[in-house]
């Protein structure tokens, strides 16, 4: 295992060596915070990229810093997803390719899960890094309404509490799609105001693997009053 010995010595290689322990500690914290979420430790996180945890603390002196490293991007990517969906030639289409795309990275991410769901590090720049989707995701809602493809009586609060309920059944480890892809279909033929046939459903996956799922989510992070799209 290759420290860092107190960045003494022959300076170049050492930069070199720097480079790549956090190139390596963000990937093994990449892997780590998708499976376990936001809950795991730095220790954890050590131990995945093969360095001593000193050297994480190294180049990332808190989680807060870890977290920012790895997840203002990843919103960055949605914020920008969410405005090419508000321009979409149809704006029931732009809505649920957005709201599939949402779902489909919380799911596949128990650690971008927290960050929506009100994770508490580096909260403030997580928050302000969220409401970059907010006015986006709101116009998304808004156009599709006003097309009259989605029903008036919703509103924002009422989208992101569906996105979170469907959400939390992708916090099983190595959890079908299909099985928030299921509920999403349900929830989208509730929200569309008329339809002549009905979403095909994935097929039903049995009891114990929906309860799995959802004891799966108990570890993610209790929301906070201010939302992302608000």
């Amino acid at each position: 295992m290759n420290e860092e010995a107190g960045d003494v010595g022959e300076e170049r290689p050492l930069r070199a060596d720097a480079a790549r322990n956090r190139e390596k500690i963000l990937a093994a914290a990449s892997r780590v915070f998708a499976e376990r979420g936001l809950d795991a430790t730095l220790d954890d996180i050590a131990e995945a990229a093969d360095v001593g945890v000193a050297t994480v603390y190294r180049r990332f002196p808190d989680k807060d810093a870890l977290v920012l490293a790895l997840f203002e991007d990843a919103i960055d990517e949605l914020a920008a997803l969410a405005a090419r969906a508000e321009a979409s030639e149809n704006s029931w289409e732009g809505f649920v390719s957005f709201l599939e795309v949402m779902l489909e990275r919380q799911c596949d991410n128990r650690g971008l899960r927290d960050v929506f769901t009100g994770s508490p590090y580096a909260q403030e720049r997580m928050e302000a890094a969220k409401e970059r989707i907010g006015p986006a995701f709101s116009a998304l809602i808004a156009r599709a309404q006003a097309d009259g493809y989605l029903r008036s009586d919703v509103n924002v609060a009422d989208i992101l509490a569906i996105e979170m309920m469907i959400s939390s059944l992708g916090g099983a480890k190595g959890g079908d799609a299909a099985l928030w892809r299921r509920y999403l279909a349900i929830a989208l033929d509730g929200l569309v105001v008329r339809r002549e046939t009905t979403r095909d459903l994935p097929p039903s996956p049995p009891l114990e693997v929906i309860i799995a799922a959802l004891h799966a989510s108990k570890g993610v992070h209790r929301p906070h009053a201010k939302s992302h799209a608000g």
